[in-house]
């Protein structure tokens, strides 16, 4: 197992210092996989029709290529980072998961000497977190961008990440005895922590879903407005060693559509966030919506909070309703429906933000909404 120490110096007078451990974990997992009749786009032609086809209006491009199922089962080596006070380890570990175009550094960015980092913030109010790249993506393993890298897969390394967290098995240096485990997620993060909770109810004690509605009538801004290009004609990515097929935004004005909100960041932040991004798998893309809609048994708190001008689930107006038939006071609102079971459920609307709330000036207030909650549920 690799191991490596980082420690932080406190940012702000008075914060704790942080200690941090990267980490290699091999898993064994297995899902059931949807089989696609597509081949991965390799070319930038190739790849702006597979967005056209699946965005086109009244039409269903998953279900059109659909040709059944398949048990996908392999070994996987997952890179992930725990991080605790200097003090020690705390009562609560948040299992925090990354969205489609990051890998685990969206919730420890280092612009700006980490002033927009979730984790510090987590350590210093006392919570000890656990990040991790999601199959397929960053530091963690590769594996085909269409039949491997799928929701199921994904939402399979997670339940047996948090398995391994509650039975104190991850690493030595990773303990046993947390009293609760907190699951957070943005984006594709939220959809995969949602899903946890509606098939494995029992592993988690919170919920916060960041970045996220059950709305999917907005998701062609997304697929359209990222300007998706193959990774081989991207310079940061060309490199990386992802497989044919993986595509992601070829400039910045994708990363500033799909992720920023419009005077709400630093413009040299949506330049190394452009610059650091990470691709998607077209797979993860035609799955989005597994498990999607279907209320949940979950019991414990749960958070939904987005940015007013989130544009993949929000269409960037979180406050309208009129694609829900005013049945809640807005689109964050509304996933209420989804845990009738919960014992707290608060929905929030971040002003002026982004569907990357951890880039925009507006995390502060993002930031001590969760941490909040938290603090007063679990």
């Amino acid at each position: 197992m690799h191991l490596s120490l980082l420690l932080l110096v406190p940012l702000l007078p008075g914060s704790l210092a942080r200690v941090c451990q990267n980490l290699t974990i091999p898993i064994s997992i297995s899902s059931q996989n949807t089989i696609f009749n597509l081949q991965p786009p390799s070319t930038e032609i190739q790849v702006t029709d597979f967005f056209l086809k699946a965005t086109f209006q009244g039409h269903d491009y998953s279900a059109d290529i659909k040709r059944g199922y398949t048990t996908i089962s392999g070994n996987y080596s997952i890179r992930a980072t725990f991080c605790h006070p200097d003090t020690g380890p705390t009562r609560a570990l948040q299992i925090l998961t990354h969205g489609i175009g990051f890998d685990r550094s969206y919730w420890d960015f280092p612009f700006h000497n980490y002033n927009y980092s979730y984790v510090d913030r987590a350590v210093d109010r006392g919570f000890s977190t656990f990040t991790w790249d999601r199959p397929g993506i960053g530091e963690s393993s590769r594996g085909d961008p269409i039949s491997e890298m799928q929701a199921a897969l994904e939402l399979a390394a997670l339940v047996e990440l948090t398995r391994r967290l509650r039975a104190g098995s991850i690493s030595p240096h990773v303990p046993c005895g947390f009293d609760a485990f907190i699951h957070v997620g943005h984006s594709f993060g939220s959809i995969l922590t949602h899903a946890l909770a509606g098939t494995h109810p029992r592993l988690s004690q919170a919920l916060v879903l960041t970045g996220y509605t059950q709305v999917p009538s907005f998701m062609p801004y997304f697929s359209l407005g990222g300007g998706f290009a193959p990774v081989s004609s991207i310079p940061a990515l060309a490199s990386a060693g992802y497989p044919v097929g993986y595509v992601a935004p070829r400039t910045s004005i994708g990363v500033h559509t799909n992720y920023f909100a419009p005077g709400d960041f630093d413009p040299d932040m949506l330049r190394e966030v452009y610059e650091r991004g990470q691709p998607a798998a077209p797979g993860e893309l035609l799955t989005l919506g597994e498990g999607a809609g279907v209320p949940s048994s979950f019991a414990g708190p749960v958070l939904a909070i987005t940015g007013e001008h989130d544009t993949p689930f929000c269409g960037g107006n979180c406050y309208g309703t009129s694609v829900i038939n005013d049945r809640a006071a807005n689109l964050v609102q509304d996933m209420a429906t989804a845990f009738p079971n919960a014992s707290a459920f608060n929905a929030t609307v971040v002003p002026g933000a982004g569907h990357g709330l951890n880039f925009g000036y507006s995390h502060a207030l993002a930031y001590d909404t969760i941490l909040s909650f938290l603090e007063n549920h679990v």
